[in-house]
């Protein structure tokens, strides 16, 4: 390359970028993060930890997380281009690096993303070739891999939810790939984090949604639809 600082050559999956966990990654990480917050943000803070806090500058990964929270796929050539795009059009965002973090995968991000009165926070982890796993959100330990149609749940922590859910969603016909559950505390709010293989109807996230001890919810669906 001529300009390693400004310029993304096309290598291994369909991305942009030198690097598929620099990149690749890192656009799929934004990309489900926005689809957490349900709206490209208009205010971001990004963490870099580790390798990435080392390298994100270099390897365009400033760029591509940019890019993936204005909802550019990984092979979008405007990502070389993302942060003055960013600027045009007002999104405001702040870096911050934390090179030394025993705590955390070598390649990871926390993002910090507001819109009007919403804000939510996001952890994803580079794995390599595109793969990510997002690690926790809103402090909830989360794990997954926004490959699959994904649901989120905050819950009153209820007998009987984990099977209640899984009834409904049985309903649908769909598989469920995996789930998980994570609490702060004891009989604290829960969060139900559910892979599941195909989509599922409007109506039954209504359903859902009008559940009293159900508080939130949130469906992804494979961010590279």
């Amino acid at each position: 390359m001529a300009n390693k600082s400004s310029v993304f050559d096309m290598i291994g999956p369909v991305m942009i970028g030198p690097s598929s966990s620099h990149t690749a990654g890192v656009v799929r990480i934004a990309r489900a993060a926005i689809r957490v917050l349900g709206k490209k943000p208009q205010k971001a803070v990004i963490t870099f930890y580790n390798s990435f806090a080392r390298t994100y500058e270099g390897h365009g990964s400033d760029r591509a997380i940019i890019g993936g929270l204005m909802d550019f796929k990984t092979d979008d050539p405007k990502i070389k281009n993302a942060l003055q795009i960013a600027e045009e059009i007002g999104f405001e965002y702040q870096f911050k690096s934390i090179g030394n973090s025993s705590i955390h995968h070598p390649n990871t991000i926390k993002l910090i993303l507001s819109y009007e009165d919403r804000q939510v926070e996001v952890i994803g982890e580079s794995l390599g070739g595109g793969i990510i796993n997002i690690a926790e959100v809103d402090g909830f330990v989360a794990n997954f891999s926004a490959k699959n149609h994904t649901l989120i749940i905050k819950a009153e922590d209820v007998s009987g939810a984990i099977a209640f859910i899984s009834s409904v969603i049985a309903q649908e016909k769909t598989n469920i790939a995996t789930m998980s559950v994570s609490r702060k505390g004891k009989n604290d709010r829960a969060c139900h984090v559910i892979e599941m293989d195909s989509g599922i109807q409007e109506i039954t996230l209504q359903y859902l949604k009008s559940l009293p001890w159900i508080k939130e919810l949130i469906y992804i669906p494979d961010i590279d639809l």
